[in-house]
């Protein structure tokens, strides 16, 4: 038999999410977007601090570019830039939430921040575990 005879079938949603967010900091940049109201080049580096301005650059672009974020070019000097959640990465924030609260119930590092809005999304979690 041929490899492609046996290969198996790829989700292609899957693997179209994988490539899309699959950025080392992809999750973080849109969960401080969204959550922290951090806009700003600047801001966003200093809130991640491992990232390197080239990395944190590609990734904002990568994003824009598949449509989760909106860049607000201010025309100022000295450049004023800021990113903002398009519909689209709005609509993947209860995605985002689901998965810090996964993180708070299962991950034993992760347990000590982010109480303010993943309770009840954390209910809902150990309710489909139950199910």
């Amino acid at each position: 038999m041929r490899k492609t005879e046996t290969a198996i079938q790829r989700c292609k949603t899957m693997s179209t999410l994988q490539k899309i967010l699959g950025g080392k900091w992809k999750l973080e940049i849109l969960y401080y977007i969204a959550f922290h109201d951090i806009h700003r080049f600047g801001e966003l580096r200093r809130q991640i601090g491992e990232i390197t301005e080239s990395s944190l650059t590609k990734q904002l672009r990568e994003l824009e570019t598949d449509g989760f974020l909106i860049r607000h070019d201010f025309k100022e000097i000295p450049p004023r830039v800021e990113y903002t959640l398009s519909d689209l990465g709005t609509s993947f924030m209860d995605v985002i939430r689901y998965m810090k609260a996964w993180g708070e119930l299962n991950l034993p590092d992760c347990r000590d921040q982010g109480q303010e809005f993943s309770e009840a999304v954390c209910t809902d979690i150990r309710s489909i575990g139950n199910s």
